[in-house]
């Protein structure tokens, strides 16, 4: 009779989910006990949903991946290999639906001048800037010409690029490859450009710890310094929205700030006596 309760297909596949989640936490530094409490249900049934002695309910997986922060793509591998169906869609760049989202991206933006603002997708391919970022490209000498565009993670990296610019290279090279570097655990195609640089050899492997990090640009006009801080959209239901970052350069000096408001109400008013066609 004991082998009329014995689901083959729901064994493999909550193990399957189960041996993902294990590792997730694992990458994440947390034990069974730490997941257990921050997603409000036991470590027994933790352990048992790891071990695939038990199924997590849809809701439980959602509680566990959001705590783990996990991107969304593994999100759906996971409600997948525990026999559900996907919970996440990719929804195509000029999507009707994603035109709210293109809004708010450049109202947040331009909100944003004089301090330089730019969007980077999950490739770290800058895919949309505010003229305050132009400008402070520009006044560092990099070129954002190209049809193929410009990808952070590469114009940090590459010799020619911005990494060249920066007073604290070193340091600002370092942090962006060991985020790409975590990132890219789930991104076949941030993986293939990590593999395709070669800058990262010469990095450091400790990085000094410190609260605040400040990038530090050379321009024509003097050294200019910029504290990042980071924009995402919370709670979205579609894979390409969790795929936008915004990254806010907030000028950190007098000076910074002073240089860049010069440089953009220049920009500004040649802007307003051009025709606009």
């Amino acid at each position: 009779m004991g082998h009329h309760f014995f689901h083959p297909t729901y064994s493999v596949a909550s193990n399957a989910a189960g041996e993902h989640l294990r590792r997730l936490r694992q990458q994440a530094g947390l034990s069974q006990l730490d997941l257990s409490l921050l997603a409000g249900i036991s470590q027994r049934h933790l352990s048992c949903v790891e071990t695939g002695r038990a199924k997590a309910s849809p809701g439980t997986l959602h509680a566990l991946l959001t705590i783990l922060d996990v991107p969304l793509e593994q999100c759906n591998a996971v409600f997948t290999a525990a026999g559900y169906a996907p919970r996440y869609v990719a929804s195509a760049l000029d999507a009707p639906e994603l035109e709210v989202v293109h809004v708010a991206i450049d109202h947040i933006l331009q909100a944003n001048n004089p301090a330089p603002a730019i969007v980077i997708n999950n490739k770290w391919d800058i895919t949309a800037a505010n003229a305050s970022a132009g400008l402070l490209f520009e006044m560092a000498g990099v070129s954002v010409a190209g049809e193929a565009g410009l990808n952070l993670l590469d114009t940090l990296i590459r010799p020619g690029g911005l990494g060249d610019c920066l007073v604290n290279a070193q340091e600002i090279r370092a942090i962006a490859w060991q985020r790409a570097a975590r990132e890219a655990s789930s991104n076949p195609d941030l993986a293939h450009l990590l593999r395709d640089l070669t800058g990262p050899k010469e990095l450091p492997q400790d990085i000094p710890s410190s609260p605040l990090i400040l990038t530090q640009v050379r321009t024509d006009n003097g050294e200019l310094r910029f504290l990042s801080t980071f924009t995402t959209f919370g709670m979205p239901l579609d894979i390409t929205v969790a795929s936008f970052r915004i990254e806010h350069l907030v000028p950190a000096d007098a000076h910074t700030w002073q240089t860049m408001k010069a440089a953009y109400d220049q920009w500004s008013a040649i802007r307003a006596k051009t025709p606009h066609t």
